[in-house]
């Protein structure tokens, strides 16, 4: 049976106080085969963007393309891969862009559209139209997230982003990483159907964990077959154990993988964007950061094997 992935990806903490997630890597560079997705879920400020942004990099430099969609609602994705200032606050929103909207849904919020709009806009064009190039031959597309609670979930912008989300799983020999915020279940089934994979970030605190369990459930609910966590800023072994005894009180989860990052004053010098980080590639935290690498895609070969 292959009902859940488990390449016994785990962390533990080592005398010294940092905590280094304990994993071999199984990247290779390749052109092309499928690629795999991954959506990316935590509470906001854990730094999850910064590890989207550090992972697209990292396997674009190992020959894989990446795709980079930034789904959160701050937007930080640009800026966290490396993106000019000036290039990242220029980039309009695929939510915003009223005339793409229009195009594939045959409405906007904006344009007073009432009931009538299609419900399954074909969007496969949006990353050849909006996609931009950033460092290392990452692409990136900022998808933007609907911000007009009062209009619900049926309205245009919605529709035609859950139409990009169904477009991207159709891409063949791309690795995709999508950041989004806490929840999963914005683009409804789009994501079960090409995701296969949820990776939960959060920090060592209370309301993390919370946040980060319940996306879990909602991404496993959702048909998304191999969920992992990853706990990052942990700063000695006692938070390590705090951590491990709060995913216990929260009911735990059947993860694919739990990673445990350390913390790293380098996070602070590589705000907004990662570079500083990839400058120091045997640091214990970027050492844990390739074991998070390294499970998702050995649980990717899992889950083809099971297909197959």
């Amino acid at each position: 049976m292959c009902d859940s992935v488990h390449p016994h990806q785990h962390g533990h903490a080592h005398g010294h106080g940092h905590v280094q997630a304990h994993a071999h890597s199984h990247s290779h560079s390749h052109d092309g085969g499928g690629g795999f997705r991954v959506v990316v879920a935590g509470k906001g400020g854990v730094g999850k963007t910064s590890l989207t942004a550090l992972i697209a990099r990292l396997l674009s430099r190992r020959g894989h393309r990446v795709l980079a969609l930034d789904a959160d609602p701050q937007m930080n994705l640009p800026y966290a891969l490396g993106l000019p200032d000036t290039q990242a606050r220029a980039l309009l929103p695929l939510s915003c862009n009223q005339d793409y909207v229009e195009e594939k849904t045959g409405a906007s919020s904006k344009s007073g559209w009432g009931l009538f709009f299609r419900m399954n806009p074909d969007a496969h064009d949006a990353v050849e139209r909006f996609g931009v190039a950033g460092p290392d031959g990452v692409r990136l597309m900022v998808m933007g997230t609907v911000v007009q609670p009062a209009a619900g979930c049926l309205c245009p912008e919605n529709t035609l982003l859950a139409g990009v989300v169904e477009a991207v799983c159709l891409r063949e020999g791309e690795a995709i990483l999508m950041d989004t915020q806490a929840g999963v279940e914005h683009f409804g089934r789009a994501l079960a159907k090409g995701f296969h994979h949820a990776l939960v970030v959060t920090d060592p605190t209370f309301n993390g964990i919370q946040v980060a369990v319940h996306a879990a459930h909602l991404a496993g609910q959702m048909g998304i077959p191999a969920v992992h966590l990853v706990v990052n800023r942990v700063r000695d072994a006692t938070e390590l154990t705090r951590s491990r005894a709060r995913l216990e009180a929260e009911g735990g989860f059947a993860f694919a993988s739990t990673h445990f990052l350390p913390y790293d004053e380098a996070l602070l010098a590589a705000e907004p964007g990662v570079d500083p980080l990839l400058w120091q590639p045997q640091s214990a935290f970027m050492r844990a950061v390739d074991g998070v690498i390294g499970a998702l895609l050995a649980s990717e070969e899992a889950l083809s094997r099971c297909a197959s």
